[in-house]
């Protein structure tokens, strides 16, 4: 059983490197999202109640959802929090003592990061958008393979769902890719073949919850998502005149490195960085709570 939803809310963390990767992502965003942790606190904000005891029955009532398996979050949350945990060997700990101050991204550490090579990445990417989509569809109790409902709703994204929408392309698109990112993963996943799927971890973590009976299948329908939601991103690119330079100058703030080790920034914000799981947690809760209080 996993963890009961107040519990994994209450132990979000306020400040860590995700935390931070995710405030210089502000300028893509503004203002969309604020880190708001603990459960009682996420009641308060997204209902604006006072009274104690309301905040009690709309906390259990979420609770209550929550845990009903026949409801697709605790799917929803599995994916979020799965698909961020890719294996590393890289002490996130030991650099979690380091918030306050920059991590260097030079010299030592480097030789513990290894870059993904492109088509990992696009793969990764791919991966990372088809899990939105499901996730989407699970949390609002729609079929796992309504793409046209997720591409609808990815128009009226907001707060912390848009922040991990823009930190997919910032970090999991432009910096690892670079500017073309759209057209580099298109082409490799063209090119692939189920076989190359099923040897993706990322892939092969998640993949029991993606729609298709065989790979085969389940490839096509990570194409057919890709494809739908590449127009939104590309707007999304040239609307906010993203590219990843600008994207690095706000990391520059938390990490310290040299301007062409683009693919070890990647590697390293994959290794340390949870921010799926992070603005997941944020977004079932936050859904959880406007359902109970509308049931209430």
């Amino acid at each position: 059983m996993s963890k009961p939803i107040f519990e994994l809310v209450n132990e979000l963390p306020t400040n860590n490197i995700t935390v931070m990767m995710l405030r210089s992502l502000d300028f893509v965003v503004p203002g969309e999202w604020q880190n708001i942790v603990g459960f009682e606190n996420t009641i308060r904000e997204v209902t604006g109640e006072t009274d104690e005891e309301m905040i009690q029955q709309i906390g259990d009532r979420a609770v209550w959802l929550y845990n009903d398996k026949s409801q697709g979050y605790q799917r929803a949350m599995w994916l979020y929090q799965t698909v961020d945990r890719a294996d590393s060997a890289l002490g996130t700990a030991a650099l979690a003592n380091k918030v306050g101050t920059k991590i260097p991204l030079v010299g030592g550490l480097l030789n513990r990061v290894t870059p993904n090579p492109d088509k990992a990445q696009a793969i990764d990417l791919s991966i990372k958008l088809v899990v939105e989509l499901v996730a989407f569809c699970q949390i609002n109790g729609i079929p796992g393979d309504s793409i046209g409902d997720f591409v609808a709703a990815l128009g009226e994204y907001s707060g912390e769902s848009l922040m991990r929408m823009a930190a997919l392309v910032c970090v999991d698109g432009l910096i690892p890719l670079g500017p073309d990112f759209i057209l580099k993963a298109e082409s490799t996943l063209s090119n692939l073949s189920p076989k190359d799927l099923t040897s993706n971890p990322t892939f092969s973590r998640v993949s029991k919850l993606i729609p298709g009976n065989n790979t085969g299948s389940q490839l096509d329908f990570i194409g057919n998502s890709f494809d739908s939601v590449k127009g939104w991103m590309t707007n999304f690119v040239s609307e906010k005149d993203l590219t990843p330079q600008k994207v690095l100058s706000g990391f520059k703030g938390f990490i310290e490195f040299s301007d062409n080790k683009l693919d070890y920034i990647a590697a390293f914000l994959d290794m340390t960085t949870n921010y799926y799981e992070h603005t997941g947690t944020q977004t079932l809760a936050n859904r959880l709570i406007e359902r109970a209080l509308a049931e209430i």
